[in-house]
């Protein structure tokens, strides 16, 4: 007998292994490099809290892209800063308030091309959409693009 089959079924198996490794590896989440990677729903371990969140709404006073689609919770008077990392070829926009309740704050200095920093304070209670977006791909002359845009957004809730 031939040692075929033995060759099929190694070949199987370093497939299926490689396969089950694609999408694992985690990405910058601070959106930094021209790579595009998912955001996890939950909030990153290095937010400091600020309030005890209430159901379904979390408590940060420090958020990345790896925040969006999160609820953060301040209480009034307190400051959510907002440090979105970019590239020069992949700039965030400036970060946007649309609602009631929060007051933008100092943010500080954006250092880097492509970065959105940006600071609220809670000063009624009331609820913010916060939002940027930036293109996908790069926009290099001679080079493939497109025409996506990866957006970021975090509800506040001011109590």
């Amino acid at each position: 007998m031939r040692p075929t089959i033995h060759r099929t079924t190694f070949a199987l198996a370093a497939l299926t292994l490689l396969l089950a490794g694609c999408g694992s590896e985690a990405g910058s989440e601070g959106g930094g490099s021209d790579t595009v990677s998912p955001s996890p729903s939950s909030p990153s371990p290095s937010t400091s809290p600020s309030v005890s969140p209430s159901p379904g709404c979390t408590s940060a006073s420090e958020l990345d892209a790896a925040d969006s689609g999160d609820t953060v919770c301040l209480a009034v008077g307190e400051t959510v800063r907002i440090a979105l990392d970019g590239t020069k070829g992949r700039p965030w926009k400036p970060v946007s308030a649309d609602g009631a309740g929060l007051e933008a704050a100092n943010s500080g200095i954006v250092l880097l091309p492509g970065d959105a920093n940006a600071a609220f304070t809670a000063v009624s209670a009331g609820r913010v959409r916060l939002s940027s977006s930036r293109p996908l791909c790069a926009t290099e002359t001679g080079k493939v693009s497109c025409k996506g845009i990866q957006e970021w957004w975090v509800t506040v809730e001011a109590k």
